[in-house]
């Protein structure tokens, strides 16, 4: 069982649309969290009305998507008919099984602020390959000190529990930290890591700033939390993922072969992972690379 550690893995940029944002998980050396499998982290920017934040409907399979913002809103909508709006400190979790689809829009907003994060969960071999959820949560169970307040996404944090669903034993939760020491209780067969949003934090003596990606390791009681001022961060953990997953564009599988069959799926129209009510042209994609080696 590993120790705890204070170890930084830097982001790197990626395009999602017309977003560029900082890709914290997957990262080289460390591919997941308990079940968490990826996060990026978006903004802060500010909208104009030449800036576009739509994301045109895309597939999902395998996973679990976890939206979350801090400031601005989202518009959803999916191939199960749901059309959500978001706003900060709401969250959307929507579960695509074997297969879903949606889009993630500009309610029409010209100005203000977009910064959030958007986390996939790695269903696990009892639920992947099942149908297709989503559900909205327009408040969150929180705990509050005087040091922070923490909204507990999914799993349970400090003895609150989060009503959202969650299919394997894992943990979410938005720290707001008002600034000096924050001491928060852990799950000692977890393994942790946490994104900072804004501001600077240290954790054993250790500066994580944005941009980073501090994993803790797990056999932690509890985690001291330095905070330099008002600070945002997101801590995720859960039982280390025993199943080795293999990821492709927006699909979590186990083989190349389940990767192969959803690309195809998706490039051909067919109704596994249905249709958008969409103002935007689906998204399209290349093969992937091993394609034309298994067919």
């Amino acid at each position: 069982m590993a120790e705890p550690v204070v170890e930084i893995f830097e982001s790197r940029e990626a395009q999602v649309a017309q977003l560029t944002v900082r890709r914290a998980l997957p990262a080289k050396g460390r591919r997941t969290v308990g079940a968490w499998c990826f996060v990026d982290h978006m903004g802060p920017i500010s909208l104009s009305p030449d800036r576009s934040i739509d994301v045109a409907p895309h597939p999902h399979m395998g996973l679990q998507t976890v939206t979350w913002l801090f400031s601005g809103e989202f518009l959803h909508r999916d191939s199960l008919g749901s059309e959500q709006l978001i706003r900060a400190g709401q969250l959307n979790l929507m579960t695509s099984g074997l297969g879903v689809a949606h889009s993630e829009e500009n309610p029409g907003l010209r100005s203000g602020e977009l910064h959030g994060m958007q986390l996939w969960v790695a269903q696990p071999s009892t639920t992947r390959n099942g149908g297709a959820d989503f559900a909205h949560f327009n408040e969150l169970p929180k705990l509050e000190t005087a040091a922070l307040t923490a909204s507990v996404l999914v799993g349970s944090f400090g003895g609150v529990s989060s009503n959202a669903r969650h299919d394997s034993d894992l943990v979410g939760v938005e720290l707001d930290l008002h600034g000096g020491l924050a001491s928060v209780v852990l799950e000692p067969t977890f393994e942790y890591a946490l994104i900072v949003a804004n501001g600077s934090v240290l954790v054993d003596g250790t500066v994580i700033r944005p941009g980073a990606l501090a994993y803790l390791g797990r056999r932690r009681a509890e985690c001291r939390i330095e905070s330099r001022g008002s600070s945002r961060a997101m801590l995720i953990g859960g039982v280390p993922m025993e199943e080795r997953l293999f990821m492709w564009w927006n699909f979590v599988a186990r083989t190349q072969e389940e990767i192969s069959d959803a690309w195809r799926a998706w490039a051909t129209g067919d109704d596994r992972f249905g249709h958008v009510a969409s103002p935007f042209a689906r998204i399209e994609v290349s093969p992937p690379p091993w394609f034309m080696a298994l067919y």
